[in-house]
């Protein structure tokens, strides 16, 4: 009876995430190719060359702060009131001494990454978002560990609405005035729908009467959080790091190979916002599985249930493959017809080629890494990202010194998902599986 009913939990809190997030993913694709059109191939090519810093930035801003409450909640070893009284003065002052580094260094990472000072701008809104990502992934962890997904679920649903709703109002207005100001204006819209999520959140949140010592910090649970966050989010920084690193190695490598900067930026925005972005669309499924997925193994690999959570984390594997196979399938049949529907474009055909074989690997390489933070072992996977990012960098030095021009990116992404997959599945093979 005990057992049915804990299936039914994770099965009523996977659906509502996947049903939720077909909603949510509808109104992110009309964003999507909004903004798309708006900023065109120039633009989009600006705007996914800022993507790894904004993705380095995102990853020290979440501090896997979700994941960590998740886990302390389903697990009941905190009071919720004290957890969130002491994570957020904490995520606010790490969040405030980043933003000021930034802001020092952000003319000096704009000439890293596209030889141009003009983006500096964008770099400094990314880092003011920050603090309001912080609290969202508090929040959101204590929803998770409650596996009470649709205030989670519909909060994001609002937040894209949020966003929607202002971009198509505004946007032509900053167009207007250059693409630099509309990646600015794009970039503090996410705020506004941040604040929207919170608010949501915040509404379905237990009413709790407060008193003076509720408002001082608990070092053991911040102690707590750290043990945990701190391997989970260097491994995710060296992830972004890389990635980071990605358009400066390339940008430098391939003009000193002999292509030009405006080519470097037309083809890297091809790759990532239309090639890698069409194969991916349907990865929310199995990111959304991988969601319900923390909670519910943490809690029952602490019991001892192994049998079960070698049931999910199968279950978690064959659905993931099914979704990457058949979504592949059907973009591999009607490529042009994707492309010209949702960016207008028929630019990156041969990216889409060559990539999609691959694409699969990368609906199971996030719900295996989620499996391994959830069992504990979050040095595994921080070890795992090292090896992987240090082949990647690797392999972008050396097949841009081929002159094929992003088919050396195209070639690396594929090698360094190749390589993660295998050793997140190896690792999570020898502690439950052996």
């Amino acid at each position: 009876m005990l057992d049915r009913i804990k299936n039914s939990t994770f099965i009523k809190s996977t659906l509502i995430l996947l049903i939720g997030g077909i909603f949510g993913k509808i109104v992110g694709f009309i964003l999507k190719i909004l903004i798309t059109r708006k900023l065109g191939t120039e633009g989009m090519g600006l705007f996914s060359i800022l993507s790894p810093t904004s993705s380095l930035l995102s990853v020290i801003a979440v501090f896997s702060y979700s994941n960590a409450v998740s886990k302390i909640v389903s697990e009941e070893t905190s009071r919720t009131k004290n957890l969130f009284l002491s994570l957020i003065p904490f995520s606010l002052l790490i969040n405030i001494f980043v933003i000021i580094i930034v802001i020092i260094f952000s003319k000096v990472l704009s000439y890293s990454l596209v030889k141009n000072n003009s983006l500096y701008l964008p770099i400094i809104c990314i880092s003011l978002t920050m603090p309001f990502i912080s609290i969202s992934s508090i929040v959101k962890g204590y929803f998770w560990g409650k596996q009470n997904m649709f205030p989670y679920m519909l909060s994001n649903f609002i937040e894209q609405i949020v966003r929607l709703v202002i971009i198509i109002f505004f946007v032509d207005v900053f167009l207007k005035k250059g693409l630099i100001e509309t990646i600015c204006f794009i970039t503090l819209v996410n705020i506004i729908g941040e604040i929207s999520s919170q608010i949501v959140m915040m509404k379905y949140f237990p009413k709790v009467k407060f008193n003076k010592n509720d408002f001082k910090l608990n070092k053991s649970i911040i102690k707590e959080v750290f043990n945990f966050c701190f391997p989970v989010t260097l491994s995710k920084v060296i992830g972004s790091l890389s990635y980071f690193l990605e358009p400066i190695i390339l940008t430098n490598i391939l003009i000193y190979v002999g292509y030009t900067k405006e080519y470097i930026i037309y083809e890297y925005g091809i790759v990532n916002a239309y090639a890698l972005s069409l194969l991916l669309m349907p990865q929310f499924f199995t990111q959304n599985m991988a969601t319900s997925l923390i909670p519910e193994l943490s809690k029952q690999y602490k019991l001892k249930n192994i049998n079960l959570c070698k049931k999910r984390i199968n279950q978690i594997i064959i659905v993931s493959v099914l979704i990457g196979f058949l979504s592949t399938i059907i973009i591999l049949l009607f490529p042009k017809l994707f492309l010209k529907l949702l960016f207008n474009t028929n630019e990156g055909l041969d990216y889409i080629y060559l990539l999609a074989p691959a694409t699969i690997l990368f609906y199971v390489e996030y719900p295996l890494n989620n499996a391994l933070q959830a069992l504990g072992k979050s040095k595994k996977t921080f070890n795992i990202t090292l090896t992987s990012s240090i082949i990647r960098i690797i392999s972008i030095l050396f097949f841009s010194l081929f002159k094929i021009g992003m088919y050396s990116l195209v070639i690396s992404i594929i090698i360094n998902l190749i390589v993660s997959t295998y050793l997140y599945y190896k690792e999570i093979k020898k502690i439950l599986f052996v």
